[in-house]
């Protein structure tokens, strides 16, 4: 055997795929970027600024300040301002002078309404992994997998047409047997492309994907306007009027009927409602350019993979409506493309393609790579 057929030979073995590692299955991302990035914040931000509120209660005390009179002792002065905090019901009147009763007892119960948000903002999440990531995690294993076998299948493939070209006695009999296995279709990887084609038929993974940022999207509304009705009926009231002659202190004539109190956690909740109401305004044309990725398809990683014989999912025109399971699979192999290993080596094989495209002779394997992309190529000269 010469030398040249020798390195033919080693550099077309170099292009093969290792075996895939065990660490495959663990390493796979069964959530998009910009998903976990709503997961921590929408999780994370109301977390956060209620346990600050929760350390400013315990670090300053009472949050209640009441103007008790003068000739009340300090446990009647402590009693005003447990009593008042524990009704956050402010006493006033209206305009024709009748008495009228506010109650604020939202201010009392928001660090906690909080912590219903963070749960709720939780559940999209938690419906995701439960109900399509095992199901995901399956489908790109094997997609993965397959892609990387489709790849070193066309380089055995192109390995033995490197052998039967340099064996063959009657260059002109070798390339009409290869334009015939292309038009027969000989090439095909038809476990492949049956099973995207069945996924894309199929519409539970775009239904809880679709079904997950809707319910995200509402809560974050639902959280957006409850913040509103804060601000506007509460959060404009940091001093109110109470009263403390009620059960066995209803009768005695020194206490006075409104005593004047003032909230001295006022502000810190202010600056959290806004905090987290703005973001989550921000957050909600993320979610919803989620959702509308979905309406288009990602072709840009299975084009690279048509460049394989046979490989033509796009070309016969496979890829109709994109609220598919497909699409789904589609976006979560381009966040997961590092575990692809075969792709960068075909989009290495696609800037040869596009050097090599005016080239006559095909005599080298960079030809032959040239070949294995699928190219209309003129035969060899002789």
């Amino acid at each position: 055997m010469s030398l040249s057929h020798t390195a033919a030979e080693y550099m077309l073995s170099d292009a093969l795929l290792p075996d895939p590692s065990s660490s495959r299955a663990k390493g796979l991302r069964l959530e998009l970027p910009s998903d976990r990035l709503l997961k921590f914040v929408t999780v994370g931000l109301p977390l956060c600024l209620v346990s600050l509120a929760f350390a400013r209660e315990f670090s300053a005390g009472s949050q209640i300040s009441c103007f008790s009179p003068t000739n009340f002792t300090g446990k009647q002065s402590a009693y005003t301002d447990t009593a008042c905090w524990d009704s956050l019901i402010h006493h006033g009147f209206d305009a024709e002078g009748h008495a009228i009763t506010k109650s604020l007892w939202a201010l009392k119960v928001f660090p906690y309404s909080l912590l219903v948000v963070a749960v709720l903002m939780y559940l999209p999440y938690l419906l995701w992994r439960y109900a399509a990531a095992p199901a995901l995690h399956s489908d790109l294993l094997f997609i993965i997998d397959e892609l990387d076998k489709s790849y070193n299948r066309s380089v055995r493939l192109v390995q033995h047409m490197k052998k039967v070209q340099q064996a063959s006695a009657e260059p002109e009999q070798f390339w009409e047997e290869y334009e015939r296995a292309r038009r027969e279709r000989y090439f095909e990887f038809p476990l492949l492309e049956r099973y995207l084609t069945c996924k894309q038929r199929a519409h539970a993974l775009v239904f809880i994907y679709l079904l997950r940022n809707l319910l995200l999207l509402l809560f974050l509304a639902a959280t957006c306007l409850y913040l509103v009705f804060l601000h506007l009926n509460i959060f404009f009231q940091d001093e109110f009027s109470c009263s403390i002659k009620t059960g066995l202190l209803q009768a005695e004539p020194h206490i006075p009927p409104l005593i004047p109190c003032k909230l001295v956690f006022f502000s810190v909740f202010q600056i959290i409602s806004l905090s987290v109401g703005s973001v989550y305004v921000l957050l909600i044309p993320v979610v919803i350019y989620n959702a509308l990725q979905l309406c288009q398809w990602d072709k840009g990683l299975l084009s690279v993979y048509e460049m394989l014989p046979a490989f033509d999912l796009l070309s016969r025109r496979m890829l109709t409506c994109p609220l598919n399971d497909l699409n789904v699979i589609l976006l979560f192999l381009r966040a997961n493309i590092s575990e692809l290993t075969s792709f960068s080596r075909l989009n290495a094989v696609s800037a040869l393609r596009e050097a090599t495209a005016n080239k006559e002779d095909i005599d080298t394997v960079i030809d032959f790579m040239t070949l294995l992309a699928g190219l209309e190529t003129t035969k060899p000269k002789h």
